[in-house]
C-alpha cells in the first residue's frame, strides 16, 4: 500500500478507515489513495515535502511551513489520519488537536503566547500590527483565564479556542 503501482485492498481500505476512526468512507479512501499515488511522484511509498509543496492551496496556506513539519514522508495511513481532521465528520476535539499541532511548533506540548502570536504573525500578515495582534490575544487569553505569561497544555488551549469551533472542513471528491 502507498506505490502508485500497488492496488489497494478490502482490508487496506477496511484498516486505514479503522486507522482515521471511521472519518472516511470506503469511497473517500479509494480516491484519497488515487490523489496519494498522485503526489506520491517517486513511488516510494511516502510524500516528501516537496512533493505537498505542488499542491498549489497548501503551498499558498500561510501556515505551509508549520504544516510541512507534521507531514513530511507520510505513508498512506498517516496522510488519511492527518487528513481526517479536516474531515466534516470529525469532532473539534480532533480539530483543536491538530491546530495545537500547528501552534506547537517545539512539540514540548506547550504553547506560549510567542507562540501563538508568531501564527497569528503569519495568518494575518501585513493586515494587524504587532500591536494589534498582542492585545487581541491578551484579551482571548484573559477571557479564559489564562495571561500573556501562561503556557497552554491541550486541555488549556481546548478552553480557550475550543469554543470558537473551528471550519477546517476540505471535501473529498469521489469519482
Amino acid at each position: 500500500m502507498g506505490s502508485a503501482s500497488s492496488v489497494l485492498t478490502q482490508y487496506d481500505i477496511e484498516e486505514v478507515q479503522e486507522h482515521c476512526n471511521n472519518l472516511f468512507s470506503q469511497q473517500e479512501i479509494v480516491s484519497l489513495y488515487q490523489r496519494f499515488c498522485q503526489l506520491d511522484r517517486n513511488s516510494k511509498g511516502f510524500i516528501s515535502t516537496d512533493e505537498f509543496l505542488s499542491v498549489p492551496e497548501f503551498a499558498m496556506n500561510p501556515l505551509s511551513q508549520r504544516l510541512l513539519k507534521m507531514v513530511d514522508a507520510l505513508n498512506f495511513k498517516d496522510f488519511v489520519a492527518f487528513l481526517s481532521a479536516f474531515s466534516t465528520k470529525a469532532s473539534i476535539q480532533q480539530k483543536i488537536e491538530l491546530i495545537f499541532k500547528v501552534y506547537d511548533t517545539d512539540g514540548n506540548g506547550k504553547v506560549s503566547f510567542d507562540d501563538i502570536l508568531q501564527v497569528l504573525r503569519d495568518l494575518s500578515g501585513s493586515f494587524m500590527s504587532d500591536e494589534q495582534r498582542e492585545k487581541v490575544l491578551i484579551q482571548v487569553l484573559e477571557e479564559a483565564g489564562y495571561t500573556r505569561d501562561s503556557c497552554l497544555m491541550l486541555d488549556d488551549f481546548i478552553k480557550v479556542f475550543g469554543s470558537v469551533g473551528p471550519n477546517m472542513e476540505v471535501e473529498v471528491p469521489v469519482d
